[in-house]
């Protein structure tokens, strides 16, 4: 089979079945939760939030295992874990550069866990990655996870990220343009019954070229991150899971009245042609028994903020959309991160929950600041009370 692709005009997924179109696959079950919930791995040095109190988070693989281990338990749906090219020194400070390779990351934790689906990032524009590596890799964990493996396929934002290849950094919206060559040649590998050849305006050829196993579920879950309008093309013909931020800041009152507008602009994209998505934030959750504790801990976090990576971040040039309209815009609880704070009692995380969630959000991707005993707590104490809203089911029983 011969195919021809220009880059001005995707094809989308037609007659494609992917994991959703499944009722017993991964996905499918994960879906039937009023509210997903994930967890967002740190597995680069510091976390996600450039302070120096201590704490115990670790961007080595044992204790991001355990995380998953004990996410897992408590009847997470999904952990995610970024890519990150950095020179050395990465960012600065606490958020030094030390990180884990996102792919081999999960590809290792889906022999070690049972039901938890499993998202890894991957830069598909640059470095190693061919297609037909990825279709066969892609495959091969699929089978491993049983239908748990997920990509979040971003094209990189980011100058040095390019640079560091050898190469230019691409224009905004022809990476998205390239990328859906990428995903159309990988969704051909993984579904057609005979040998594949390509050639298309991407630096990708194929002759003759075929996959085996097959994924279980028609293909791998996959996820895109976007803010922009090409982005969201892009996530409404691909995409099972969208990543979004709040395009108003990280507060969570000035979220709540950007979201609804902005989620329903990503959710018409897929339906434009004919497709569902769901969408996904990540907060950064800081819950204590009450919302003086809790925002106690908060200024504890502000007050050692470590002021070399915030300096540091800002050196990367970046040409993405979904932060444009946050340079500049004072926030005194910047150095926490997450797409939105969080805070408060574990009453007052549940209601915020649920109010995300009515502002057209449809999973959460949590993330905290010292994550092996937040996420002790958040699962004893903030599960039970999302269960009794409405916003969780009772926890699937792991197969025996």
């Amino acid at each position: 089979m011969s195919l021809t692709h220009s880059p001005g005009s995707l094809v989308g997924w037609p007659g494609f079945a992917g994991p959703a179109d499944f009722p017993g696959s991964p996905l499918s079950r994960a879906l039937r939760e009023p509210l997903l919930l994930g967890l967002f791995l740190p597995i680069q040095a510091g976390g996600w939030t450039a302070s120096t109190l201590p704490r115990t988070t670790d961007w080595r693989f044992d204790y991001n295992r355990d995380l998953v281990l004990e996410a897992e338990r408590l009847g997470f749906d999904l952990v995610f874990a970024l890519s990150q090219w950095l020179p050395k020194g990465g960012y600065g400070g606490v958020l030094d550069g030390q990180a884990l390779d996102s792919f081999t990351t999960i590809g290792a934790l889906t022999a070690v866990t049972r039901r938890i689906i499993l998202v890894a990032t991957l830069h598909v524009l640059y470095g190693p990655w061919h297609p037909l590596h990825l279709a066969k890799f892609g495959a091969t964990l699929d089978h491993i996870s049983g239908g748990r493996f997920g990509l979040n396929v971003v094209t990189g934002h980011r100058a040095v990220e390019h640079e560091m290849f050898g190469r230019s950094r691409i224009e905004h919206d022809r990476r998205y343009a390239l990328a859906a060559e990428f995903l159309e040649v990988l969704q051909r590998l993984w579904q057609d019954d005979e040998n594949l050849s390509f050639s298309g305006e991407s630096p990708w050829r194929l002759e003759g070229a075929f996959v085996t196993p097959k994924p279980l579920y028609g293909r791998p879950i996959l996820v895109n991150a976007t803010g922009s309008e090409a982005g969201f093309s892009f996530a409404g013909r691909y995409s099972d899971i969208v990543f979004v931020t709040s395009p108003a800041g990280s507060d969570i009152d000035s979220a709540l009245e950007a979201l609804p507008a902005h989620t329903a602009r990503v959710k018409a994209a897929a339906r434009a042609v004919g497709r569902e998505v769901r969408t996904l934030i990540n907060p950064m959750v800081i819950c204590r028994e009450t919302e003086r504790e809790a925002w106690a801990q908060a200024d504890a976090i502000v007050a050692h903020a470590d002021a070399r990576s915030p300096r540091g971040f800002r050196t990367f040039d970046s040409d993405a959309h979904a932060w444009r309209g946050r340079e500049g815009r004072a926030d005194p609880y910047g150095v926490l991160s997450g797409n939105i704070r969080v805070i408060g009692s574990p009453e007052q995380v549940v209601e915020q929950f649920g109010a995300l969630k009515r502002a057209g959000i449809d999973g959460l991707q949590v993330s905290f600041y010292d994550f092996k005993p937040d996420l002790a707590f958040f699962g004893e104490r903030v599960l039970p009370l999302m269960r009794e809203a409405g916003l969780r089911h009772a926890p699937a029983a792991l197969a025996a």
